[in-house]
């Protein structure tokens, strides 16, 4: 019997979907607070001019340890929640939501933590690949103490790349499932814990296919520049969100092997 708004039960599954997206929410602010604080490195935020002073010296001084390895991979993790997490919370609320009636019905499905778990287990290992790049891009010098690409050339190559990634059909692809939550709920449901934990891996291997490249530019704006970090994280909730995505999607790529064409003839004449 379906349940009522005004009824007990209608309340304990409204008030239940108000606690999942409060939690969901408190999780995005602490990721964003964690970077804010700098994210295990360097404390003082003040300034991003402050801050990259700061990255320089620890850099310079900083050993790639275990410990200092895992500080680093913990702030691309962190990283990629506080930027990733927004844009995949419809897909999410909606599992809770269709979780929640399928056990109203007397089935089997986990809470929304299974399935978010999932999904950041995706971009954990991506961070610990982008940790390792960090490395080598450091051990060659190709990447400064402050945490961006020292070499024109590279960056201007990542550039072009991403803006040719954007325009590719699979890359169209991911991102069509990115932007229909409702869509890759239904067609993708698997019941019980083991069923939302594949759920979360696999919407996550969507959301990695059509933002791994946008993540790869973080090594050019510079990996701790918040305000590279915040643009990019607007402009992911704008490409999966807003109307027109795929039309914000191609103009990007456009955009971005132009900059990287520019990029590269300013290297080539200077001779960089």
């Amino acid at each position: 019997m379906p349940a009522n708004a005004d009824s007990p039960l209608g309340y304990i599954l409204r008030r239940d979907g108000i606690i999942g997206l409060a939690a969901l929410f408190l999780f995005i602010a602490f990721a964003w607070w964690y970077l804010l604080q700098g994210a295990g490195m360097p404390e003082d935020m003040s300034s991003m001019s402050g801050m990259e002073m700061d990255m320089e010296m620890i850099a310079t001084t900083q050993q790639w340890t275990a410990g200092y390895a895992w500080i680093v991979f913990l702030m691309w993790w962190v990283m990629m929640i506080a930027m990733m997490l927004p844009s995949a919370a419809p897909m999410i609320l909606l599992y809770d939501l269709v979780a929640r009636h399928q056990r109203e019905r007397g089935g089997t499905a986990a809470s929304q933590g299974i399935i978010l778990l999932g999904y950041l287990a995706v971009w954990g290992a991506f961070s610990a690949l982008a940790t390792a790049l960090q490395w080598q891009l450091q051990s060659v010098a190709l990447m400064s103490a402050a945490m961006k690409l020292s070499s024109a050339v590279l960056g201007g190559a990542i550039l072009v790349a991403a803006g040719i990634y954007q325009l590719t059909p699979f890359r169209d692809a991911c991102l069509r499932h990115c932007r229909g939550p409702m869509e890759f709920v239904m067609s993708h449901w698997m019941p019980g814990a083991a069923g939302a934990w594949k759920m979360g891996i696999r919407h996550g291997l969507y959301c990695l296919g059509c933002c791994w490249m946008l993540m790869a530019l973080l090594f050019y704006g510079g990996v701790m520049n918040l305000y590279w970090i915040i643009a990019l994280a607007c402009y992911v909730l704008i490409e999966k969100l807003a109307p027109g995505g795929l039309l914000v999607s191609r103009v990007t790529g456009i955009a971005l092997i132009g900059w990287g064409v520019l990029v590269l003839a300013g290297a080539a004449r200077i001779g960089v």
